[in-house]
C-alpha cells in the first residue's frame, strides 16, 4: 500500500465511491419524486424520466462500479491501488458529471456530455493499464464491458440531444443489459465464493457447484437474450429466448446452496440479489408479448438486480476492507428488507398505475436503504481501517 496519510476516505477506491454513490442514489430519487409531484425540477436538457433513468444507471451504478473495481483489480493484479489525490481527481470527475447532466440546460448539451463521459473513459483507461501491467487477463472482460457501458452512455446523450426519449430507447436497454451481464459475470464469481467461505467456516460439508461449462452456457443464453431484447424488445422470439434464459439463470442460482445461508444476511442477500436476474428475464419475456408493462419489467433489473446487488456488495466490502467483522447487524439487514420492499412496490406500481401510494412506498424504501447505508457506513468509510485485533491474556493470548 502507498503511505497515504491524508483523509481516510481517499485511502481506497471503495470508500468515496460507495459513500457518494449511496448518497446520490437517495438524493436523486428525492429530486425525481419532487419533480413528479409538481415541485421544482432541475434545469436539465433531459426530459425528467430520462434524467432519472440516466442517473440511476450511469450515475449511481458508475460510482459503485468504480469503487468495486478500484478495490478488486489491485487485489487480483498485485498492483498498488489508486489512492490520495489521484483518487480524489477521479471522484471529482464523477461529481462534475452529475452536476453537468443535472444542469445541462444551463451549461449546454455538449459540455454536459463531455463532463459526464470523462469519468467512465478515465476509469476504463486506468483499470485497463493496471490489468495490462499486472498481466491479469481474467479481468479483461470486465473492463471491456465497462468500455461498452461508457459508449452506451454516449449514445444516451446523443439520443437526448436529437430530441428523442432515451429512457425508452435502445441506449438504455443496452446499458441495462451490460449491467446485467456484469452481475452475471462478477456475481457468478463472488456469490458462490463468499457462500463457500461462509459454509466452510461453519463446518458445513455443502459447497456451491464450482464455475464450469454449465455456467458458460447459461451466460451465453443470457447474452443472446439481452442482445435480442435490446434491439427488439417486443415479439415472440424475444419472449421465448428471455424465458429460456430466465429458467437457465434460476437453475444456475440453485447450484450455489443459497438456501443454507439464512443465518447470515451478508450472504443470503447476495443470493436474493442474484435472483432478480432470472426474474428480470422472465419479466421482460412477459412484457415482450404484452402481459405486463415494459417499465415494470425493466425495474426488476434496475431496482432489483442492480440495486440490491450493489447494496449487498457495498455493505460487505466496506466491512471487510475496513477491518470489521463480516457479520450484518440488524440495521444493516434492515437496509436489505427496505430495498426488497421497494422493488416489490415498484413492480406492483407498474402493474397498477392508479395506485400512486405504491410509487411512494417504493421511493421510501429506496431512500431508506441507500440513505440508511450512508448514515450507518459514514464512520466506517471515513475513518482509518481498524488495526488487527490482538487478544490479551484474558482473551487467550499466550
Amino acid at each position: 500500500m502507498r503511505a497515504w496519510t491524508g483523509p481516510a476516505i481517499l485511502g481506497f477506491g471503495f470508500r468515496p465511491f460507495f459513500l457518494l454513490g449511496a448518497i446520490w442514489a437517495a438524493l436523486a430519487l428525492v429530486l425525481w419524486i419532487v419533480a413528479l409531484a409538481g415541485g421544482p425540477s432541475l434545469p436539465t436538457a433531459f426530459d425528467p424520466v430520462s434524467w432519472h433513468a440516466h442517473e440511476m444507471l450511469f450515475g449511481y451504478l458508475g460510482a459503485v462500479l468504480a469503487g468495486f473495481l478500484l478495490t478488486a483489480v489491485p487485489n487480483r493484479t498485485g498492483r498498488l491501488p489508486l489512492t490520495g489525490w489521484p483518487l480524489a481527481a477521479l471522484v471529482g470527475l464523477w461529481i462534475l458529471g452529475r452536476i453537468g447532466v443535472s444542469l445541462s440546460a444551463l451549461v449546454g448539451v455538449a459540455p454536459a456530455a463531455a463532463l459526464d463521459l470523462a469519468f467512465p473513459v478515465v476509469l476504463a483507461a486506468a483499470l485497463g493499464r493496471e490489468i495490462l501491467a499486472g498481466r491479469n487477463w481474467r479481468n479483461v472482460p470486465v473492463v471491456a464491458l465497462l468500455a461498452v457501458f461508457a459508449i452506451t452512455n454516449a449514445l444516451y446523450h446523443l439520443s437526448a440531444a436529437a430530441g428523442g426519449f432515451p429512457a425508452n430507447g435502445p441506449a438504455l436497454r443496452i446499458g441495462l443489459g451490460v449491467a446485467v451481464l456484469l452481475i452475471m459475470l462478477i456475481g457468478g464469481r463472488i456469490v458462490p465464493s463468499f457462500t463457500r467461505n461462509w459454509l466452510t467456516a461453519r463446518g458445513s460439508a455443502a459447497r456451491p457447484v464450482p464455475f464450469g461449462r454449465a455456467d458458460r452456457v447459461t451466460m451465453g443464453l443470457g447474452l443472446a437474450a439481452l442482445l435480442l431484447w435490446a434491439l427488439r424488445p417486443e415479439g415472440a422470439a424475444t419472449a421465448a429466448l428471455g424465458l429460456v434464459a430466465g429458467l437457465a439463470q434460476v437453475w444456475r442460482l440453485t447450484r450455489w446452496s443459497g438456501y443454507r445461508t439464512g443465518a447470515e444476511p451478508l450472504v443470503w442477500v447476495l443470493h436474493a440479489a442474484y435472483a432478480f436476474v432470472p426474474l428480470g428475464f422472465l419479466a421482460v419475456a412477459a412484457a415482450a408479448v404484452g402481459l405486463i408493462p415494459a417499465p415494470a419489467a425493466e425495474h426488476v433489473w434496475m431496482a432489483g438486480a442492480i440495486g440490491l446487488m450493489t447494496l449487498a456488495v457495498m455493505t460487505r466490502a466496506s466491512l471487510g476492507h475496513s477491518g470489521r467483522p463480516l457479520a450484518a447487524t440488524r440495521p444493516i439487514a434492515g437496509l436489505y428488507w427496505a430495498l426488497i420492499l421497494s422493488v416489490a412496490a415498484r413492480f406492483l406500481a407498474g402493474l397498477l398505475p392508479d395506485q400512486t401510494w405504491l410509487l411512494h412506498l417504493a421511493a421510501a424504501g429506496w431512500v431508506a436503504a441507500f440513505g440508511g447505508f450512508a448514515v450507518i457506513y459514514w464512520p466506517i468509510l471515513t475513518r482509518p481501517r481498524l488495526a488487527p485485533h490482538r487478544p490479551n491474556r484474558r482473551e487467550g493470548a499466550p
